[in-house]
């Protein structure tokens, strides 16, 4: 709908603006984050191969230029042969009527989340979600701060700003003492755990920023050779490394309390911020309650959802439910039964979470480990980096399998094009 009609988050009009955040998550070798990125990338997914040409230094993890990812996106999206863009807010969703895929983010319009509210029967859920600042890079005091990747993960991406234990007390002290923002309807904030406001963590106890977002452990300051009490990282936010946001501050704060806290931090004394932190209401169905292990209602068949308002969390998940929703989404209109991901695979353990969690308790949930089925094995795997290592292996197996059972059965006539070489994939390119 933008630009017709803005959001109180998005800047511009493209499709794909990253607004949180400009992390993929971990690109580390038989980590849950790869395996699913890795799942997208053999199921020949569009964004994950943007977001790779788009990349920027971010050490062990998959970060994009924001800006750049969100124009090809756009691009690639605007001038696809079988796509018709039309800019303009929708609210109301006709079930009855061809095939509908409900995608419309986490900020989805009061119009529209009330219609979704009528087809669901229930009233719809919404979380609270936040945004971290960025500082200009020609403003932050490369004297007070070192370049290194947590463990020496990958290359030294990420600005650290050591903190000593009389800086991080003062830093924390202001940070209660700050003001918030005041809301409408904020007086009942349910806020999502994995990305709580950085003021809303420091309530919990004088000791958990430094075992949360400004955790030293894995960073060792070069020029003393000690690891500091506390640390802050800035994470490469575009390609021309002109701006960096401060990764894990999201926050609730009034701009000049952010202003005046924030560069407490070493280095960051006389930060010029190009953007503050800020809160937006995620909106999110009651998944189990709703959806089919291949994301189409229950009640009607004919209408799909993906991505943040379909129940996950992330930028990763939402680009995964998104290209499984699409794959369901071409069976149906080709007359064929969709074919559910295998459970064992990323794809098919976060779709299961989301649609067979407990109803009366349902809450976003990033890809992990713990949404995985255990190894069928005999003899328990005590080392945890093996035991990953096999799951992967054993997902992606049954990922390969999963993708030609689903173009022999649901897409025969793409299975059968002449114009596709190699192994058979069913993506977005329309040469396959």
């Amino acid at each position: 709908m933008r630009p017709r009609r803005s959001t109180p988050a998005h800047q511009t009009s493209d499709f794909a603006e990253l607004v949180c955040s400009n992390s993929l998550k971990s690109n580390s070798e038989f980590t849950a984050p790869w395996l699913l990125k890795e799942e997208m990338r053999r199921a020949d997914s569009l964004l994950l191969e943007i977001a790779r040409e788009t990349a920027v230094p971010a050490g062990h993890a998959l970060a994009v230029d924001r800006a750049t990812f969100a124009a090809q996106v756009t691009e690639a999206v605007s001038h696809h042969p079988h796509i018709k863009v039309v800019r303009e807010e929708v609210t109301h969703i006709d079930e009855n009527a061809g095939c509908t895929i409900v995608a419309t983010g986490p900020l989805t319009s009061n119009a529209l989340a009330t219609d979704i509210a009528r087809l669901s029967g229930s009233d719809h859920l919404f979380f609270y979600d936040s945004i971290s600042p960025i500082v200009d890079a020609e403003s932050i005091d490369r004297t007070r701060v070192y370049l290194a990747a947590r463990y020496g993960k990958g290359s030294a991406d990420y600005i650290n700003c050591p903190m000593s234990r009389a800086e991080y007390d003062r830093f924390y002290d202001a940070l209660l003492a700050a003001q918030s923002v005041e809301g409408h309807d904020w007086e009942n904030l349910n806020y999502f755990e994995s990305c709580l406001p950085i003021e809303e963590i420091a309530r919990r106890g004088r000791d958990t920023l430094r075992f949360g977002p400004m955790k030293p452990v894995g960073l060792v300051d070069p020029r003393t050779g000690q690891r500091s009490f506390a640390v802050v990282q800035l994470r490469q936010e575009n390609l021309r490394a002109d701006s960096y946001n401060i990764v894990g501050f999201q926050n609730h704060l009034r701009f000049p309390e952010q202003d005046r806290v924030f560069r407490l931090i070493p280095g960051l004394e006389n930060a010029r911020f190009l953007r503050y932190g800020q809160i937006h209401r995620n909106t999110y169905i009651n998944a189990p309650a709703l959806l089919t292990p291949t994301l189409q209602m229950k009640a009607h068949p004919r209408v799909l959802f993906a991505g943040q308002i379909s129940g996950v969390e992330g930028y990763v998940e939402s680009i995964a439910t998104g290209l499984l929703a699409g794959l369901h989404a071409a069976a149906l209109v080709h007359g064929a039964q969709p074919l559910p991901a295998p459970r064992a695979t990323a794809f098919g353990s976060l779709v299961h979470y989301i649609t067979q969690s407990d109803a009366r308790d349902f809450q976003p949930a990033n890809i992990t480990f713990d949404l995985l089925p255990p190894l069928n094995s005999e003899k328990k795997i005590r080392d945890r980096a093996v035991r990953h290592r096999r799951q992967c292996e054993r997902a992606l197996a049954d990922l390969e399998s999963w993708l030609r059972e689903f173009e022999k059965r649901s897409l025969p006539q793409l299975a059968e094009s002449p114009a596709r070489p190699g192994p058979t994939r069913v993506g977005m390119n329309p040469q396959r």
